[in-house]
């Protein structure tokens, strides 16, 4: 029961399945300036009937085991694990994990991220939409890492400039030790001129860009972009730009009076009738839906 500490177990609140303890973190545009910051982050002490899901989540939540087993499903697939393992829990893919027998009772902690940063840290600490977890990699280093993040978030007042920049270099010393030493100088490589062209896709995604407007602007044929790309990042290219688009146009439903048509014609649509499809395939409702139920 040393796992988690004396302090963070008095600080827990019961709940059903669990003893939990949950912090919540509003980044500012500082944080978002740093393109991945902490949206939350939590301990947690299990009860033998533990279960969460199936759900989905909007961030990038990594889960830290620090005692016992669990299991975790995702996309029809399924995994035992236990102690010293990580596994993250990816946007809009639905999962559930549950508690299972072991000598010792499950502990956790966990933090989820956010930013266009995430999905290629995560892809060199070995953590894909694919392959979600990776065994044996809490080793002290990142368990101390963890822990200080979640601690400097349990301790946030107010926000503040020196706030941000803190629980940024945090986040970057925890992925430091998520990432092997020994990556393949391939994938660093891979890497760079893929970030480039995500930073391509973010800007020009509104401008209705292609496929291979951006295989051109890599410098590599269309098929090898999509196949490195897709390995990159954890999803095609098609799929990463109409990521972005419908980001923005949620965010533009949500925070501005535009109008639907201004919104489709802004974001590179032909008309409103395609973004309007789009849109309900994306988020499965449309868009005057998703704007009066934010109201």
């Amino acid at each position: 029961m040393d796992t988690i500490g004396k302090g963070a177990m008095a600080a827990m609140q019961e709940y059903d399945y669990e003893f939990a303890d949950f912090i919540y973190y509003t980044p500012g545009d500082l944080d978002k300036e740093g393109r991945i910051w902490p949206v939350r982050a939590g301990r947690c002490l299990a009860k033998p009937n533990y279960k969460v899901g199936p759900k989905r989540i909007e961030c990038y939540s990594l889960h830290f085991v620090l005692e016992g087993k669990v299991r975790l499903q995702y996309e029809g697939m399924e995994v035992l694990l236990q102690k010293d393992d990580v596994f993250c829990l990816f946007p809009g893919r639905k999962y559930a994990y549950s508690i299972l027998p072991s000598d010792s009772p499950l502990q956790m902690s966990w933090l989820a991220v956010d930013g266009d940063r995430a999905i290629p840290l995560l892809e060199l600490a070995g953590l894909t939409r694919e392959n979600p977890f990776c065994r044996k990699a809490l080793t002290s280093r990142v368990k101390a890492s963890a822990e200080r993040v979640i601690h400097a978030l349990a301790n946030v007042q107010r926000w503040s400039p020196a706030t941000a920049l803190e629980l940024q270099s945090l986040i970057c010393a925890l992925f430091a030790g998520l990432i092997p030493k020994t990556a393949p100088a391939q994938a660093a490589e891979f890497a760079g001129w893929i970030y480039e062209a995500m930073k391509y896709m973010e800007l020009h995604a509104s401008e209705g860009i292609t496929v291979q407007q951006v295989a051109d602007f890599a410098g590599v044929h269309r098929s090898y972009f999509t196949q490195v790309f897709t390995s990159q990042a954890g999803m095609p290219p098609m799929k990463y730009l109409q990521q972005i688009r419908m980001d923005k146009a949620k965010k533009l439903l949500m925070d501005t009076n535009a109008s639907v048509t201004e919104i489709a014609l802004s974001l590179g649509y032909p008309n409103l009738y395609s973004f309007t499809r789009a849109f309900k395939i994306y988020f499965k409702e449309s868009p005057v839906t998703l704007r009066k139920t934010s109201d």
